[in-house]
């Protein structure tokens, strides 16, 4: 399932991200506050466990999220502003991290880099800021398969509805929360309008 938020608080944000002249401090604070709002609504109705705390007076038992068991994996490097914030909230999960590198040639994409921890049985929240034509989120996820998590939740900014469609056609098992669908692909695969180079972007970088 895809589920596109709607709110405007959203809308506004993805409209300051758009803006070329917002700099880069500026778009990795933008991203991670909309990585925030994508983490509340997927995990709006997420299974709470007992957790045994020191608080200042009272019963020392509460609910919270079972963070240990939750794996953030972000796709390098576009995806390290949402993975800080998603760990900002829940502190307690793990990183994980991949990189895949697209053929501006061919459009295609393959991934040449795995550092994930032990995932079986674990939920997966996978990171991304932009779905374009979906080759690099479907290898992705391929490679995440293998390794037998209990579930996996995508999150991400922006994407073409071409790229969205291949994804969940492939996985529909997979649940995707994205702020914005985007109109379309252009032919050299750019997602319109889009944001450009979310890596670059954040990081001040160019090819």
């Amino acid at each position: 399932m895809i589920y596109e938020l709607t709110n405007p608080v959203t809308k506004t944000l993805i409209t300051h991200l758009r803006d070329q002249r917002r700099d880069a401090i500026r778009f990795r604070h933008t991203i991670a506050e909309l990585t925030k709002q994508l983490v509340y609504e997927a995990l709006k109705d997420f299974p709470l466990v007992e957790k045994e705390i020191v608080p200042w007076h009272g019963d020392g038992h509460f609910h919270a999220i079972d963070e240990e068991n939750i794996i953030v994996v972000t796709v390098l490097r576009a995806g390290m502003p949402m993975l800080d914030s998603v760990m900002e909230l829940l502190a307690n999960s793990v990183a994980g991290f991949l990189a895949i590198k697209r053929d501006e040639s061919t459009h295609e994409s393959h991934l040449y880099y795995d550092r994930l921890p032990e995932c079986k049985g674990k939920t997966i929240l996978l990171v991304d800021p932009m779905v374009a034509t979906g080759g690099s989120m479907k290898d992705a996820l391929e490679f995440i398969k293998t390794k037998k998590p209990s579930r996996v939740i995508v999150l991400n900014i922006i994407g073409s509805p071409e790229g969205l469609e291949a994804v969940s056609s492939a996985y529909p098992d997979i649940d995707i929360y994205i702020a914005q669908i985007d109109e379309k692909l252009n032919e050299n695969k750019y997602i319109i309008p889009g944001l450009g180079d979310a890596g670059d972007r954040a990081y001040n970088t160019t090819e």
